[in-house]
C-alpha cells in the first residue's frame, strides 16, 4: 500500500485524509496541536511541528513515504517541498514555494520578474519601519510576511496608528518580519481570489471568484466567495496570462496555487498574495459545485504523481460561501436564517457547538463556520450577498 504523509490535521485539512483513505493510501499525520481532529482520522499520527523541516523528513525517511502534501497550509507548504525534493518524490520546487511563501520575496520576485508590484519592503524591527514612512505614498497595508487568512495585516490612511499597526503585524508572525507595501486600489467590485489547478507546468482549472469582504467587522479579512469574477472579459484574459507567467517563471508543475489579485482603473493586473496550496475556508468544496471535480482527490493524486483529472466540466454559475463570524467575543448558541435566504442554503458546515467560546473575527481562523448557496440569478446572488448580514445572524452571549 503506498504511503502518504500529510501536513496538518485541522478540521478543514481532515477531508484530505478522508479523501487519501478513500484512494487506498496509508494516511501519515503530523501535527503540533495535541486536539486536532485529523489524527483520528489518519492511520498514524506524530505530534510533530510541520515547518520543522527535518524532523518531518526523518518521519518521512523512516515511514518510506510515496507522497507528502500539505493541504491548505502555507507555514507547512515549503516542508512539503523540501521533503519531497530530499527524497525525489512529485512536487514543485522548494526554492519557489519559498518564494510563494514569504512576502519579502514574493515582492522580489514580482519586482524581478516584470510583474506589477506596489512599493514595498520588509522590516525585521519596529524602529526602522517608523522611520521609513517617506518612501511610501498613502494608503499602505501592514502585514506579517509570513502568515495568512489577514492575520496581522491592517491598512493605514494615515500615519497615527503605525506604532500599533506594526506591534499587530510583528505578533502574527512566526520569522518576526513584516512588511509595508503601498495599498492598491481595485477598479472591480471585489478583489479576486480563488484556486487555480496546475498539471505539467499548464493551469487546468481557473478557479477565480469574487472575494467578499464585511466593512462592519473587519474589511481585510475574506468572507465569503461567489462566481462568477466580475470581470470583464479582457481584465480577466490578463488576469489569467498573469498567473500562467507566474507558474512558467516560478517552475511550478503541479498542484493547486491560492490566488488574489487586484485589477486597477488602467487594467493593470496587481499579484497581491499567490500561495502554493488550496485555499481555506473550503475552497476546493465551493469549486467542486461549480465544476463538477473533486478538488481535493486532484491535490492528494498529484502530490502522489498520479495523473489527476485533466479537464473541468463546464462552469455552472451563481454559485457563493459566506464565513459565519461574529462581531465580538463570548459563548455560541446558534445561527439564524432569515426565510428569504434559506431556499438557496445547500450546505452548512458549522465548527462551532452550543457553549463554545467564539471570538471577534479580526482572521479567518476565526470563522465559526461556513454556508453555501446556489442562487437561481445573478441578480439574487447580488441582493442577498449585498445583505448578508441581514440574512444570517451569529446568537452569541
Amino acid at each position: 500500500m503506498k504511503k502518504i504523509l500529510l501536513l496538518g490535521g485541522s478540521a478543514q485539512q481532515v477531508v484530505a485524509i478522508e479523501t487519501a483513505k478513500r484512494l487506498g493510501y496509508y494516511t501519515i499525520l503530523c501535527d503540533f496541536l495535541t486536539d486536532n481532529p485529523g489524527q483520528y482520522s489518519a492511520d498514524k499520527f506524530y505530534l510533530l511541528s510541520t515547518t520543522d523541516k527535518e524532523a518531518i523528513l526523518k518521519v518521512a525517511m523512516e515511514e518510506g513515504i510515496d507522497g507528502i502534501v500539505a493541504y491548505a497550509s502555507d507555514p507547512a507548504a515549503p516542508t512539503a517541498a523540501y521533503v519531497a525534493e530530499k527524497l525525489g518524490l512529485h512536487t514543485n520546487p522548494y526554492i519557489s514555494t519559498e518564494i510563494l511563501c514569504n512576502k519579502d520575496k514574493f515582492r522580489l520576485f514580482l519586482q524581478e520578474n516584470g510583474f506589477n508590484t506596489p512599493v514595498s519592503c520588509g522590516y525585521g524591527d519596529i524602529e526602522t519601519a517608523l522611520n521609513d514612512t517617506e518612501k511610501y505614498n498613502l494608503p499602505v497595508i501592514i502585514k506579517p510576511v509570513d502568515s495568512s487568512g489577514s492575520k496581522g495585516a491592517t491598512v493605514l490612511r494615515n500615519w497615527d496608528n503605525l506604532n500599533e499597526a506594526l506591534e499587530f503585524a510583528f505578533s502574527f508572525s512566526r520569522s518576526k518580519r513584516i512588511i509595508i507595501e503601498e495599498y492598491i486600489e481595485k477598479a472591480h467590485p471585489y478583489l479576486i481570489g480563488g484556486d487555480i489547478f496546475i498539471w505539467n507546468g499548464k493551469v487546468i482549472m481557473w478557479g477565480l471568484l469574487n472575494c467578499h469582504r464585511d466593512s462592519a467587522v473587519n474589511s481585510l479579512v475574506p468572507v465569503g466567495k461567489s462566481y462568477p469574477p466580475e470581470l470583464s472579459d479582457e481584465a480577466l484574459n490578463a488576469v489569467k496570462d498573469t498567473l500562467q507567467a507566474m507558474v512558467d517563471k516560478l517552475d511550478i508543475n503541479s498542484g493547486a496555487m491560492n490566488v488574489e489579485l487586484v485589477v486597477d482603473k488602467n487594467g493593470k493586473v496587481w499579484p497581491i498574495d499567490v500561495g502554493p496550496r488550496n485555499g481555506g475556508n473550503m475552497i476546493p468544496d465551493l469549486l467542486g459545485y461549480i465544476f463538477g471535480i473533486d478538488v481535493v482527490e486532484m491535490t492528494v493524486k498529484a502530490a502522489m504523481g498520479e495523473i489527476p483529472l485533466l479537464e473541468c466540466s463546464e462552469a455552472v454559475p451563481y454559485y457563493a460561501t459566506h464565513n459565519l463570524h461574529t462581531d465580538k467575543n463570548g459563548t455560541f448558541k446558534g445561527v439564524w436564517y432569515s426565510e428569504e435566504i434559506k431556499p438557496y442554503i445547500i450546505r452548512e458546515a458549522v465548527y462551532k457547538k452550543d457553549g463554545d467560546p467564539v471570538e471577534y473575527f479580526d482572521n479567518a481562523a476565526k470563522a465559526i463556520g461556513i454556508v453555501f448557496f446556489k442562487f437561481d440569478t445573478k441578480e439574487n446572488m447580488a441582493k442577498i450577498l449585498g445583505r448578508i448580514n441581514e440574512h444570517i445572524k451569529i446568537e452569541v452571549q
